[in-house]
């Protein structure tokens, strides 16, 4: 009886040492079992054991950004799905919905987010922004406005950029890897 006693306040003692699985954790690992990516999109998570961080590199096939790597950072807190992961961009790159600070513009980032949406419908909704940026919704206003008036000028611009150019002052990291 005592063995018995004995071996039930270790299991306990071991089961105390062991983290909780937070809800959004749960979540996260649902999330990225359902996730479906095309060959364009990859994530990469720097320490496998924290599903809470990590980031995804958006290659675009086509448009005006294709032959680039754009790399975005996640960082979920405890309270997803309730709140939406945080995104940056982490290079300085030439975009109406990417600030030069990385933030992006995205609804479902924001006011539109809502707990049933899943990692997969953040990432298509970053993925789009490089098929279609939106000048109607902008962050970085200087790109926007050119997008407006001259698509020609926009697009002499993303490709400078991700060369590594200058645009008006701003140095632009060099994302293009073709």
């Amino acid at each position: 009886m005592i063995k018995i006693w004995s071996m039930k306040k270790n299991e306990d003692a071991a089961a105390r040492r062991k983290p909780k699985t937070s809800a959004a954790q749960i979540r996260v690992q649902k999330d990225l079992t359902e996730l479906d990516l095309p060959p364009t999109m990859k994530t990469h998570f720097p320490d496998p054991t924290d599903l809470l961080n990590f980031t995804l590199t958006i290659t675009p096939d086509e448009g005006m950004y294709m032959g680039g790597a754009f790399v975005f950072s996640f960082a979920i807190n405890n309270n997803y799905p309730h709140e939406p992961p945080k995104v940056k961009c982490t290079h300085t790159i030439y975009h109406p919905n990417v600030d030069l600070e990385g933030n992006v513009c995205l609804n479902i980032l924001r006011e539109d987010w809502k707990p049933v949406l899943n990692l997969n419908s953040v990432m298509v909704g970053l993925q789009y922004l490089f098929l279609e940026p939106n000048a109607d919704d902008p962050l970085n206003k200087e790109a926007a406005e050119e997008l407006r008036k001259n698509r020609e000028q926009f697009l002499y611009n993303v490709k400078s950029a991700m060369r590594g150019g200058v645009i008006k002052g701003t140095h632009y990291d060099k994302v293009a890897v073709q």
